[in-house]
């Protein structure tokens, strides 16, 4: 018998060990790290969207898929932070003049921009 052979009809390739063939499974999904909106994104797929969560689970692309949205998401919330703090005219001037105020001014800027990434990205 032959060490390892190829299913031509699935592409898969295998091993015997033993008297058994075991397939070659390679994960192709890389060890990507998941910060806050991916694991907040991934809570929401896993409990309202199931089939979703499983399809991309069972094809190894949901890390890679949580990164993404994390990433695409930090990078859209940090813009949005800077944004609202220029409209409401929040500066370092104000950070150095009046500390408490500039802390009230960013913790709200930060919460209605937490509440607008979830609404348009992690929750859909």
């Amino acid at each position: 018998m032959k060490k390892y052979i190829t299913d031509e009809n699935t592409g898969i390739s295998y091993t015997l060990v033993g008297d058994v063939y075991i397939p070659n499974l390679v994960s192709t999904d890389t060890n990507y790290e998941i910060g806050y909106w991916g694991r907040k994104h991934k809570e929401y797929i896993k409990q309202y969207k199931p089939a979703f969560y499983t399809t991309l689970l069972t094809q190894c692309k949901l890390n890679s898929y949580l990164h993404d949205v994390d990433v695409r998401t930090t990078e859209i919330y940090d813009a949005l932070v800077k944004k609202l703090a220029k409209q409401e005219g929040i500066t370092e001037k104000l950070k150095a003049t009046d500390m408490l105020a500039w802390v009230q001014a960013m913790n709200n800027i930060s919460n209605c921009a937490r509440e607008i990434v979830c609404f348009e990205i992690i929750f859909k």
